[in-house]
C-alpha cells in the first residue's frame, strides 16, 4: 500500500517561466524542489564552480592548508589515511593527487575492512610512527576517533581531520548535547556546530577537493587549481553520488560539473572502467555513477581491499587500466550474486523470526559477508520501508551496518544506544556499528523502546510533482527535463500522473522476462502511447488478475478489448529506434 500525495506549493510560474525562458510545468517542478528566489533558480539550472561558497569559511581549513605547506616546504613525510568505500577512496585520490603535485612527499593508507575496520584506529598510528611519517591527514573518517587521535598527537605526530561524518557526542542528563573535541592540529569538517561554511552536505572527497583548492592558493598557485579540477572534479561527483549524498546545493554543481569533466577525462583507469561497463563518457549520468560505476569501486573494499580500486585510479596506462578494470567488474558481478543470495536469506529470517513486530529491524545475519550488511540494509528498508541494522559476525565480535527512512536519524538513535556499542558513527540515514555478540538483543530491544515510529510513517509516499494528461506531453517539456539534472538523492526525478489510462495490449519482454510493454489509452481517447515498466512483474500481473480477474487480464495480453484501467505515476521520455522518434512513459507506481 502506498499513499500518493500531488506537491501543492505555489508560486508565480508563469511569471518564472518568462524570466527564464522555461514552460510553467518545469518553473513548478523547480518549486516543488524548494528552489526559491531568482538567484536560486539560477544556480540550480546553470550554476559552476564558481558558485560555491568561499573554502575559507570552512573551520580550520586555513590552519590545514598552512600546515600542510609548511610540512611540504620541510620535506616532511605526510600519509593521507582514507576509507575503503568510494567516498574514501575518491577522497584519499584527490588529496594524494593534489599533494603530489604540490611537491609533497606523502604516501597513503586505506584501512582493510576486514582487518583494520573503519577509520584510522591505534595499529595505523603505529605503523606511522614506525614508518617515521610526520604528519598524518585523514579524509572521510577521523572525526570520531578521539582517543586514537590522542594517541598520535601523544606520540609527537602532526594530525590533520578532514571528513564530514556527524561530530560524535554524549547526551547529558538533560538532554543537552556535549561534542567531543578532537585532539587533532585541524579538523576541517563543516558540520562542526561554530563552522561558519553554509553548506554541511558535503561528502568527504569534496572537502578534500576544497582543501586541495586552498592549498593550490597558499601555494600561489590558484590559475594552476582551474586546470587541475578539471582532473579533481569527477573524483568529487562520483563520491558523492557513490555516497548518496544529497544532490542539492553545491552537491548538485559538483556533481554536475563533474560528469561533464568526466566525459572528457583523461584518467586511464576512469576511461577503462566506464569502458568494460559499457557507459558512454558523452552520455554518463548520475545513475550510471550509482548503479554501474560507483559499484566497480567499492566492490573492492567489500571484498578484497580498496587499494585495487586506487591503484586503477592512479594507473597511468591504459593496458593496465583495463586489466584492474575487469577485475573490478569481476569482482562487482561477484558482489550482486552474494548480495542478492544475501537478500533473499534476511527476508527469510525476518518473516521467521517475526521481526516485522519491531519498528526498527534489527536481522542478525551472521552468515553473510560483513562488507554486503550496508547494501543487503538498503535492499530491506526498500522492501518494508523501515529502518534495518543488518549484524554481521566479524573477528572481533558482531558488526553492523544500518540504513534509514525519512524521519529516523540513526546517528541520534545509535547515540542513546551506546551504552551496548563498542563503536559507532555515521549520518541520520547511514551508520556503522560494532558490539560484543551478548548485546544484541538488549542493543535491539533498546533501540525499538526509544523509537517514536508509528505504523503510518512505515506506509511508503508517493510524491507526485504534477497531474499531467498523455495530450499534454511533448517533446520540448522532455527536452526541457534534462536541464533538472542530475537526478538522485534530494533531486529526485519529476513524477507526473495520469488516472484512468485504459491498457489496451501488454507483453512483457526481456530474456529475464524483466520488462513490462503497455500500449495505453488516455480517458477521453485521444492519445496512444507505449508504457514501459521495469518494476516486480508477477506482481503486477497478480495485481491485474485479482482486481480485473482473469479472463480481463489475458485479454490485455492478447491485445483486444478489455476492462483494464490504471492511474500510473510516470516520468516521460522520448525513444529513438533505427532515427525514428517517439514519446513513452516509464511507469514507476501504478494503482
Amino acid at each position: 500500500m502506498e499513499k500518493w500525495f500531488i506537491a501543492a506549493k505555489r508560486a508565480d510560474f508563469q511569471r518564472i517561466a518568462d524570466t527564464f525562458g522555461i514552460t510553467p510545468v518545469t518553473a513548478r517542478l523547480i518549486r516543488n524542489r524548494d528552489i526559491v528566489g531568482e538567484e536560486a533558480i539560477r544556480e540550480y539550472l546553470y550554476g559552476t564552480t564558481a558558485d560555491l561558497h568561499d573554502p575559507h569559511l570552512m573551520k580550520d581549513m586555513d590552519r590545514a592548508a598552512d600546515i600542510i605547506c609548511e610540512k611540504i616546504a620541510q620535506s616532511k613525510r605526510i600519509r593521507i589515511v582514507g576509507d575503503y568505500d568510494i567516498d574514501g577512496v575518491c577522497a584519499t585520490y584527490i588529496l594524494f593527487k593534489g599533494l603530489k603535485q604540490l611537491g609533497a612527499c606523502c604516501d597513503f593508507y586505506i584501512p582493510d575492512r576486514m582487518k583494520d575496520g573503519y577509520g584510522i584506529n591505534a595499529a595505523i598510528i603505529e605503523r606511522a610512527r614506525e614508518d617515521g611519517i610526520d604528519t598524518i591527514v585523514t579524509c572521510d573518517n577521523g572525526i570520531s576517533a578521539i582517543g586514537e587521535i590522542a594517541s598520535a598527537r601523544e606520540a609527537g605526530m602532526t594530525v590533520i581531520v578532514t571528513d564530514h561524518h556527524d561530530i560524535p557526542y554524549e547526551e547529558g542528563p538533560d538532554g543537552e548535547r556535549c561534542y567531543k573535541k578532537s585532539a587533532a592540529n585541524a579538523v576541517v569538517n563543516p558540520k562542526q556546530a561554530d563552522c561558519a561554511y553554509p553548506f554541511k552536505l558535503l561528502c568527504g572527497a569534496a572537502v578534500a577537493y576544497r582543501l586541495v583548492q586552498v592549498l593550490y592558493e597558499k601555494s600561489g598557485m590558484p590559475d594552476a587549481f582551474r586546470e587541475a579540477e578539471k582532473e579533481f572534479l569527477p573524483f568529487a561527483a562520483i563520491a558523492t553520488v557513490g555516497d548518496i549524498m544529497d544532490l542539492k546545493g553545491e552537491n548538485r554543481i559538483l556533481v554536475k560539473q563533474g560528469l561533464k569533466a568526466l566525459a572528457d577525462t583523461e584518467n586511464p583507469g576512469l576511461r577503462a572502467l566506464m569502458d568494460v561497463c559499457g557507459v558512454n563518457p558523452g552520455q554518463i549520468s548520475a545513475y550510471q555513477i550509482g548503479f554501474v560505476i560507483g559499484p566497480c569501486i567499492n566492490a573492492s573494499g567489500r571484498l578484497d581491499t580498496a587499494r585495487r580500486s586506487l591503484k586503477l585510479l592512479l594507473c597511468e596506462d591504459d593496458v593496465s587500466a583495463r586489466k584492474l578494470a575487469m577485475d573490478l567488474k569481476e569482482l562487482n558481478d561477484e558482489r550482486k550474486d552474494m548480495t542478492a543470495r544475501g537478500t533473499q536469506e534476511a527476508i527469510r529470517l525476518i518473516g521467521e523470526m517475526e521481526l516485522l513486530k519491531d519498528s526498527v529491524l534489527v536481522v542478525p545475519l551472521y552468515g553473510c559477508h560483513e562488507s554486503l550488511a550496508g547494501i543487503i540494509a538498503g535492499r530491506i528498508r526498500e522492501k518494508y520501508n523501515r529502518p534495518v541494522f543488518v549484524l554481521t559476525r566479524g573477528e572481533a565480535g558482531i558488526k553492523g551496518s544500518g540504513r534509514s527512512i525519512e524521519g529516523y536519524s540513526m546517528y541520534e538513535e545509535l547515540t542513546k544506544c551506546s551504552r551496548y556499542l563498542e563503536k559507532f558513527g555515521g549520518h541520520p540515514m547511514a551508520a556503522g556499528l560494532s558490539m560484543r555478540e551478548g548485546q544484541v538483543e538488549a542493543f535491539r530491544k533498546s533501540l525499538n523502546a526509544g523509537s517514536s515510529l508509528t505504523e503510518e510513517d512505515f506506509i511508503p509516499k508517493v510524491t507526485i510533482d504534477v497531474a499531467m494528461p498523455l495530450e499534454y506531453i511533448s517533446e520540448r517539456q522532455i527536452r526541457e527535463l534534462s536541464l533538472l539534472e542530475p537526478f538522485g538523492k534530494g533531486n529526485e526525478k519529476p513524477m507526473f500522473a495520469q488516472k484512468d489510462l485504459r491498457v489496451l495490449h501488454a507483453r512483457i519482454l526481456g530474456k529475464n522476462r524483466n520488462v513490462l510493454k503497455l500500449l495505453v489509452e488516455s480517458p477521453a481517447g485521444g492519445v496512444q502511447m507505449e508504457a514501459l515498466y521495469f518494476g516486480d512483474i508477477p506482481c503486477f500481473d497478480a495485481y491485474i488478475r485479482e482486481r480485473f480477474g482473469a479472463d480481463e487480464t489475458e485479454k490485455m495480453y492478447l491485445g483486444r478489448k478489455n476492462a483494464v484501467t490504471l492511474s500510473v505515476v510516470y516520468y516521460p521520455d522520448v525513444n529513438e529506434y533505427r532515427g525514428v522518434k517517439t514519446m513513452q512513459i516509464v511507469i514507476k507506481n501504478y494503482q
